[in-house]
């Protein structure tokens, strides 16, 4: 398909968009890291499009399944607030495991988008639901810092109560995003 659209076309038409992220830049670039294995051509930038394509579906589906843990782990939070004695460290254990699980899975769903081959051509500078979602990520993704940061911190701290609010917002804070970031792409 590509490779027919390259030939009904002058040669100068380009196989990479003019802007990608850095990320992109760096291994799926004209001089990129994977040019060294996977030189650009019409056949392996259409085969570049298909890794892109499942890709991004993984970082859909992982989305969905990092929105859970954060659900499950606010819950356990907000019981946790509350606790006292074997509970509270029952509950604390819980909370951390599916810190840890949330952490991993986000990552992963960060790193499908932020690694993925460049598209073909680059989307116009309107307000999309695309950009809306990638502005809600860099919001989400301060948050999760943010939240990591914090929850390091709340253990030997003597301001263990106000660490524990703003570690509490912040967290609230990277839900609401990274939600609002995944009902912004469906629409």
């Amino acid at each position: 398909m590509l490779n027919d659209l390259m030939k009904t076309q002058d040669t100068s038409t380009s196989l990479l968009p003019n802007k990608m992220l850095f990320t992109q830049r760096i291994f799926w670039g004209e001089h990129g890291l994977m040019r060294g294995v996977h030189p650009l051509t019409p056949i392996n930038r259409e085969k570049e499009l298909k890794l892109r394509r499942g890709m991004l579906v993984t970082h859909q589906v992982l989305g969905f399944v990092t929105l859970g843990g954060m659900v499950a782990q606010g819950v356990v939070g907000a019981k946790l607030y509350n606790a006292s004695g074997r509970s509270a460290g029952n509950l604390r254990n819980i909370h951390e495991g599916l810190g840890a699980a949330v952490n991993l899975t986000y990552s992963t769903t960060a790193f499908m988008s932020l690694f993925t081959p460049p598209p073909l051509i680059n989307r116009d500078r309107k307000i999309s639901s695309i950009r809306i979602h990638k502005w809600l990520a860099v919001v989400h993704m301060s948050g999760m810092i943010a939240t990591n940061v914090l929850a390091g911190m709340i253990q030997d701290s003597p301001n263990r109560n106000q660490l524990r609010s703003l570690h509490r917002a912040a967290a609230y804070t990277t839900f609401a995003s990274f939600g609002a970031a995944v009902i912004a792409i469906k629409f």
